[in-house]
């Protein structure tokens, strides 16, 4: 909020973040939350949602079902477009866990070079099997 200058419309985050002071922390300054109560199977759907949402659920129950209503589903969905992945492939799969020259602009350089290799080393990988 104070280095963006504004607040998100929504956001979206994984069964790690969800807890009520979470939930109640983006309804308080105006943010519409989607946070996964559970996990799910991969590639399994939750059954769709029609109808009101009842009065009496429990702020879990309240989440889980916002997620299965279609436009829940469609926001969700747009965690999967997230820039996360390359991040974890370049910490795991190359083991780049450090930065190892110092100085800002030659941190900024080597972490330059580590992204402009990313793709083409994979699909360098992948011609080659």
């Amino acid at each position: 909020m104070e280095n963006c200058g504004g607040v998100p419309g929504a956001v979206t985050a994984d069964s790690g973040y969800f807890s009520e002071q979470n939930v109640a922390r983006a309804a308080s300054i105006g943010i519409h939350a989607y946070i996964a109560t559970g996990r799910l199977k991969h590639g399994e759907q939750p059954p769709p949602v029609r109808g009101r949402m009842p009065r009496d659920l429990s702020l879990k129950e309240w989440m889980a079902r916002r997620l299965k209503t279609k436009k829940g589903r469609e926001v969700y969905a747009r965690r999967k477009v997230a820039a996360e992945p390359p991040f974890g492939q370049i910490k795991q799969a190359r083991g780049f866990r450090q930065l190892l020259l110092r100085g800002l602009q030659k941190a900024k350089g080597e972490w330059a070079l580590t992204c402009l290799t990313h793709n083409p080393r994979k699909l360098f990988h992948v011609a080659a099997a």
